[in-house]
């Protein structure tokens, strides 16, 4: 599988036609506002206008700034009693710094405050610098000069050409080299994890790694298992071909075993495959290899140069909140990531990064519906502590650096108005993330309670669809009633990251439900892809009306919980070692199992650790279509099976799919699941909704096939 390029994407740069037509409200369908902002206005003009008068007086605002001064004076005049709308004409806006809100910039209940796109058309708000004065080389490269920016080197470590990612300049150019073992030969225990000196080196083979050019500019990704972790190269021993790292990992190198896999990119030497490109920088110099139709003479490049391009600030601790804004029909685009001296690492889900392109702290009902968000450094978007009651409605956010959407926290807060609760993500279309950070998630939900994510299409991560909870084992969690439901969830993994599934759970979850989701093309490096993934400590959850189906290594599967509902669900086609698999063994009943019906053509039923029956299961529909009997754990029969008190009044039949090789799950009116009680799942209320060009996007994304080896 390429670590390259895993999904080609058609990328909405400043026009496009579902963005467009949804620019503006569609209740209000009029091009009325109380302020203006437009690209060839002017700050000084007083921003009533749509655009500039024909004598040159007047005209709308140059930027969101002045227009939120106006809103400001405006909202005192009516005392906040009156909706106040502002108008945001098509263009690319580039900032030098985020937009900020803070709870002075509020609306109220009955005054809201909108910053929405001007019907039909697109405002980009660009953290980006074009970059421009191409040269071509006397190779097939193309130069250009780049203007220094204090207190950065490297200047940026992202780059887009015509909207298109492009690639740091790395070896080895698709997939990985495997590393010889660690640096420093270790007993494994918790002592040998902790010191600093088993993470901070590792052996590597033949010319892997060189004395490069501008070492201290080279990165080294590093894989392990469920994360990777980015290092500058402090010394290299060409002699015992081992590499120290300036920074240590959160893992021992060599933890997860023989076959921890890594890559080195920008490096000057290894600028040698289209859509690659480096930047030198003790000269300012960008160098470029131009993918095949890529004109550099009249290429959009644009190189990102902040972290944050929206930020809402307000003040939890305080009581003080940001409030009744509503954004809609904008653009959000180019942020960038850096890799600070004391270096980064990712325990998991790139849940260490503490920036997004639109951030939120101490947000209270505001709304973003149909804007975009894309090439980003990091996530999306993050509802963090004390936002509450939002709503993220018919958003695309793709292109990422790391992960979607972030709600929550990793921490338990201090105060209940810290807390992150009742958040909504409705209909949004999150794809092609993990550009950099590879575990990235897709949803990530931290310690938080009460949100509803619904009705999203989740797709093309190299980790996780959607994360649910942050609390390994029984401890008491704040991550409780959260409802995700109605999602389409797919291609994930790609073979790139293990310990990994479509819907992700952790720690005692009382009232959380994952419903009517499809689920499928779940694919890991080494164990894991699993469709439904109870994980450490999970509880009381409910999974049902769930279609799963190609995954690598059980469509369910639970390491260890309690009390958890497993019914009605449709899970096929796991490739690996079990249908449902489930690991640790402990002494309370782990899931209760009804009404599923699973479906197989290879490996096993059931597998892990099923002896000690601390769990229940009944009314299923058990079917292996390549004609061979199911068997079940310590090769029992089913009869045998039944008689140890499991499944008792299940079936081994077919359940009679209208076309399941097809993936089309509908039951046949005599199918023998419906006897034992199955409800049929209407696959047809699942994914986006609303305007036909909308539903139809994610037709437009391309990608390679999954190799499901």
């Amino acid at each position: 599988m390429s670590n390259r390029t895993v999904v080609f994407v058609m990328v909405c740069v400043v026009s496009c036609p579902w963005f467009a037509a949804t620019g503006a409200p569609a209740e209000l369908g009029s091009e009325a506002a109380d302020f203006f902002v437009a690209p060839n206005g002017n700050d000084a003009y007083s921003g009533k206008l749509a655009q500039p008068s024909a004598d040159g007086r007047d005209g709308p605002f140059a930027t969101l700034a002045a227009a939120q001064r106006a809103v400001a004076k405006l909202k005192a005049q009516t005392g906040g009693k009156k909706p106040v709308r502002v108008l945001v004409r098509g263009g690319v806006y580039r900032l030098s710094e985020p937009l900020i809100f803070r709870p002075e910039d509020s609306g109220t209940v009955d005054g809201p405050i909108t910053y929405a796109a001007y019907p039909g058309e697109t405002p980009v708000f660009s953290g980006g610098i074009a970059i421009t004065g191409w040269q071509k080389a006397p190779t097939e490269l193309w130069t250009a000069q780049v203007p220094p920016v204090k207190q950065q080197r490297p200047m940026f470590r992202s780059l887009y050409v015509n909207g298109r990612r492009c690639i740091p300049a790395r070896i080895p150019n698709d997939d990985w080299y495997f590393s010889s073992g660690p640096g420093e030969q270790y007993k494994r225990d918790q002592a040998a994890r902790r010191d600093v000196k088993n993470r901070s080196s590792f052996r590597f083979a033949d010319e892997q790694i060189k004395p490069w050019y501008n070492l201290d500019d080279v990165v080294v990704v590093y894989y392990h298992c469920w994360t990777t972790s980015r290092h500058r190269i402090q010394q290299i021993d060409q002699q015992e071909k081992i590499v120290r790292l300036v920074h240590p990992s959160a893992w021992p190198m060599g933890w997860w075993g023989k076959d921890e896999r890594f890559y080195v990119e920008y490096v000057r030497e290894a600028l040698d495959a289209p859509g690659e490109w480096y930047l030198d920088s003790t000269t300012n110099t960008l160098s470029y290899l131009p993918r095949p139709g890529e004109d550099m003479s009249t290429a959009e490049v644009v190189a990102p140069l902040l972290e944050h391009l929206l930020r809402l600030e307000g003040e939890p601790e305080s009581g003080k909140f940001v409030e009744h804004l509503i954004f809609e029909g904008l653009s959000f685009q180019h942020t960038d990531w850096v890799l600070p001296p004391s270096g980064q690492f990712d325990a998991q889900a790139a849940a260490f990064l503490n920036t997004a392109a639109v951030f939120a702290r101490g947000a209270r009902n505001c709304t973003f519906q149909r804007c975009e968000i894309a090439h980003t450094g990091g996530y999306g978007l993050w509802l963090a502590g004390g936002c509450q009651n939002n709503r993220v409605v018919q958003c695309h956010i793709h292109d990422l650096g790391a992960g979607g959407v972030r709600l929550g926290e990793t921490a338990l807060p201090k105060q209940p108005e810290q807390l992150a609760q009742r958040n909504e993500l409705f209909n949004c279309f999150i794809h092609d993330g993990g550009k950099v950070f590879h575990a990235g998630v897709g949803v990530w939900i931290g310690k938080t309670s009460h949100n509803k994510v619904h009705h999203n299409e989740i797709c093309d991560f190299h980790y996780t669809g959607v994360s649910v909870g942050w609390t390994w084992g029984y401890a008491p969690s704040e991550a409780n009633h959260n409802l995700i439901e109605f999602n389409h969830i797919h291609h994930l993994g790609w073979g790139q990251l293990s310990d990994m599934g479509g819907v992700y759970c952790l720690g005692v979850s009382p009232g959380t439900r994952i419903a009517n989701n499809v689920i499928h093309h779940i694919w890991a490096f080494s164990y894991g892809g699993w469709g439904l993934y109870t994980d450490e400590g999970s509880t009381g959850i409910v999974l049902e009306n769930n279609v799963v189906y190609h995954v690598k290594d059980g469509c369910f599967h639970q390491h260890y919980g309690r009390e958890n509902i497993v019914r009605n669900n449709i899970l096929a086609f796991s490739h690996t070692f079990g249908q449902l698999r489930r690991s640790r063994q402990e002494e309370h009943r782990s899931f209760s199992f009804e009404r599923n019906i699973v479906y197989y053509k290879q490996g096993e039923l059931l597998g892990g650790n099923w002896s000690n029956d601390k769990f229940f299961m009944d009314h299923n529909c058990y079917w292996r279509a390549d004609g061979r009997q199911p068997t079940f754990p310590g090769n029992l029969t089913f009869a045998q099976w039944q008689q140890r008190g499991h499944d008792r009044h299940s079936i081994i039949a077919d359940p009679k799919f209208v076309d399941a090789d097809n993936y089309d799950f509908r039951l046949r009116e005599d199918s023998p699941a419906l006897e034992l009680g199955f409800k049929p799942i209407d696959v047809s209320r699942v994914g986006l909704v609303g305007p036909a060009e909308w539903v139809a996007l994610p037709k437009t994304v391309k990608r390679p096939q999954m190799k499901m080896r």
